[in-house]
């Protein structure tokens, strides 16, 4: 296959939506010849263009190769400012740059009552959307006015904009050290993962309560509960703690439901909060609540003024048909679940320039599992399949190994006997390889050994040894969460009493709810 080439500009056009490319003619057309400019013909060629091509653009003899770099520039460029103009993207954050760009040129003008006066209007216009970065610039332009001394403001004045800074100085610091926590806190998972040991919980404890600044819950504002809950929701995710994960997560959504303007002027921080309280239920196997907060999380985004920017569009995709899947393998009900498979591929092909592969991966290894639980073993081994010949991106190690696991399990159960050798072989070398493999996975590479080498009278034995084992790790805190990739446990009951997963899962719901 040959290499697609990544550029900047052409990534930017094939972005745009038909509307946005219209404003964008219409722009560059407002100067007398620009319509027939250098780069508008650049523009159009980009725009016809599948996979960027310099060849094609160099194949024009209106475009040489020394030309084309200031040309694709000046092209990214107009198109930027073009966006800047487009109403559709004139949100709060916009109109209060906007404003304070008019106040400091009416400022270099001289004309400082005017100044003061957008100043003013903006600064509450920040306040009230917590813009509290932005609102602090806007009183530090105040008090440069102000100490020009020729306003002849009242008096106290000046103090009332030391305060006011003081306080927005205070909130921002906060705000920033929090935030700095969650990115660390984010670090730390991505570099090491969950905790696996007593000593990993101790140093990540211990790191937490070091960083974590000191909090006035009641003085606190919008953003700065926001990065609390953020940085205390990615540390109890670290130490595996889920029903406070859950906590925090609803305290993260409910923040936003209590103040809806929010969601709109910050539609990525609402989705990531519905998205983790999800994944919390989903953890600790609440169906009820996980069916309301997923029930929150449809009916917002089906709002009127929820933003239907692709970004946005494509997370609630994301977030929206994979949690739909976890509410059937939650509840078993793995044939309704197939109906999503459909607009689940669909979606990955409309969002493929802003999903990233890995989560496509784990669409996949999610469909495999539906399959799976229907009992449609060729369907669920296509799907591992693209999971384990994919060698263009690094996954987790966890999914790699599970997808595996699932696709040795599928092929047994399908009983394609004359491939089973050879994929225990190839499943036991890559598991070998794992570092910090879970006792789970320890038990899991035993079983896989030996089994070709047990005698089908004696399978049920086996699986009924192997579940014993495991079922020990259900609630062990280190361990519990191989169980949320591969519910082994179930597959092994199905074996052991003759019944389907679904029925298995159906009944432990039944006496969970009891």
């Amino acid at each position: 296959m040959p290499k697609v080439y990544k550029d900047h500009l052409f990534d930017l056009i094939q972005s745009l939506s038909k509307s946005e490319k219209r404003h964008f003619r219409l722009y560059a057309g407002r100067l007398e010849g620009n319509d027939q400019a250098k780069f508008m013909f650049l523009f159009d060629l980009l725009d016809k263009q599948m996979h960027y091509d310099e060849s094609l653009i160099l194949g024009h003899k209106d475009i040489t190769k020394k030309q084309l770099p200031n040309l694709k520039g000046h092209l990214y460029r107009q198109i930027l400012i073009s966006l800047r103009l487009n109403p559709m993207h004139h949100n709060v954050r916009v109109q209060i740059r906007e404003q304070l760009d008019f106040a400091t040129i009416l400022y270099h003008k001289g004309l400082y009552g005017q100044s003061l006066k957008i100043l003013g209007r903006v600064k509450q216009l920040a306040l009230d959307h917590e813009e509290k970065n932005m609102a602090f610039e806007v009183i530090e332009l105040e008090k440069i006015i102000e100490s020009q001394y020729i306003t002849r403001s009242i008096g106290n004045r000046s103090d009332a904009l030391v305060l006011a800074s003081a306080e927005l100085s205070q909130q921002n610091a906060l705000a920033s050290a929090l935030s700095n926590l969650s990115l660390q806190l984010y670090g730390l998972f991505l570099k090491k993962g969950y905790v696996k040991t007593d000593q990993e919980f101790r140093e990540v404890s211990d790191f937490y309560a070091q960083n974590l600044p000191k909090i006035a819950f009641g003085q606190m504002g919008f953003r700065e509960k926001l990065w609390y809950y953020n940085a205390a929701l990615w540390y109890h995710f670290i130490i595996q703690d889920f029903k406070s994960c859950y906590r925090y997560a609803l305290n993260w959504t409910n923040l936003f439901y209590e103040h809806p303007k929010m969601i709109v002027l910050n539609p990525i921080f609402y989705l990531r909060g519905a998205q983790y309280l999800l994944e919390a239920l989903f953890y600790i196997g609440d169906v009820p609540r996980f069916e309301k907060a997923l029930i929150a999380l449809e009916q917002t985004m089906l709002q009127n003024q929820f933003p239907k920017r692709e970004n946005v569009q494509s997370l609630a995709f994301l977030y929206g048909y994979a949690h739909k899947m976890n509410r059937h393998f939650m509840t078993g009900t793995f044939e309704e679940g197939l109906g999503l498979i459909k607009p689940v591929l669909k979606g990955i092909d409309r969002y493929q320039n802003t999903i990233d592969e890995h989560h496509v991966m784990v669409f996949y290894y999610k469909i495999a599992c539906l399959y799976f639980g229907c009992r449609d073993y060729r369907q669920c081994m296509y799907y591992l399949n693209k999971i384990i010949t994919n060698k263009s991106l690094e996954m987790r190690e966890d999914l790699l190994c599970f997808s595996r696991i699932l696709n040795l399990v599928a092929h047994y159960e399908a009983g394609e006997d004359y491939q089973l050798d050879r994929l225990i072989k190839s499943t036991y070398k890559f598991l070998i390889k794992m570092e910090d493999l879970h006792q789970v996975q320890r038990e899991m590479i035993a079983f896989i050994r030996n089994l070709e080498h047990i005698y089908p009278q004696d399978l049920k034995k086996a699986f009924r040894d192997l579940h014993a084992k495991l079922k020990v790790y259900e609630n062990d805190p280190y361990e519990r969460r191989s169980f949320l990739y591969l519910d082994i446990l179930s597959w092994l009951r199905s074996n052991i009493e003759g019944r389907t997963i679904p029925e298995i899962i159906k009944e432990r719901l039944a006496l969970a709810q009891n």
